[in-house]
């Protein structure tokens, strides 16, 4: 079994379907929320997520720019990303917006080899907002699996690619589709194939895709440059 992992799509389009060609012959497709904000094509890549899962096992949980969106929940967020957030909600259909709403903060996958997984954007403490980042001690990673019963916990959020192994239990981010922020513009994901014996069955991917496009679309919405500028950087 191949199963795709992604997060943090944000609204890139371009950035989306430059990964969906490398991933569309997974047997499973786990994204870790983050679906919109930031970027100009949120009814687009909502849209394209919606009926993948009419089609294939798709599972997605809820960001916390997704909750923004939906719930208007801005709160905390700094001006660039609040601003994005109002932008979102005047353009994005009703449908699309309802969609958002119904996502669960959490998931439950079990592979074919019977490893279980948990998805969740931030972590299980704080489902919508706790940044795990690489860096932080292990205690740190102790902690936050003492809430999780699972083999495998999948997070997204941070934007920046992680394997922390704790015994033989496993926190994955497979980085930021849509606004990568590890130093590196192009587009992140990961494999795990069910195939390979763990913990090292996991394959951390970056495919480019067109920057160039993504940003331009950004600044002809009105959206704050920076939000462009940054796509460049991987920042």
């Amino acid at each position: 079994m191949l199963i795709t992992l992604m997060s943090d799509i944000h609204s890139n389009w371009e950035a989306l379907q430059a990964v969906w060609k490398e991933v569309r012959k997974a047997d499973v497709i786990l994204c870790m929320g983050d679906l919109v904000g930031y970027g100009a094509n949120p009814n687009e890549v909502v849209e394209f997520v919606r009926e993948q899962m009419e089609k294939r096992e798709f599972l997605c949980v809820r960001g916390n720019h997704d909750n923004a969106i939906a719930f208007g929940a801005e709160w905390g967020f700094n001006p660039y990303a609040r601003e994005a957030v109002r932008w979102h909600q005047r353009v994005m259909g009703i449908e699309n917006l309802d969609f958002l709403r119904r996502l669960p903060v959490r998931q439950l996958f079990t592979d074919d080899t019977g490893r279980s997984y948990l998805l969740i954007h931030g972590s299980p403490r704080a489902p919508l907002d706790e940044y795990l980042f690489p860096w932080l001690p292990d205690s740190e990673f102790n902690s936050v699996l003492s809430y999780v019963r699972q083999d495998d916990l999948l997070v997204g959020h941070t934007h920046v690619p992680m394997l922390k192994l704790i015994g033989e239990r496993r926190i994955i981010n497979p980085g930021g589709v849509g606004q990568p922020r590890d130093g590196d513009w192009r587009a992140a994901y990961a494999i795990i194939d069910t195939e390979e014996e763990p913990p090292d069955n996991v394959e951390f991917r970056r495919v480019e895709y067109d920057v160039e496009e993504a940003a331009r679309k950004i600044v002809e919405a009105g959206l704050p440059r920076f939000l462009a500028d940054r796509l460049f950087e991987g920042y």
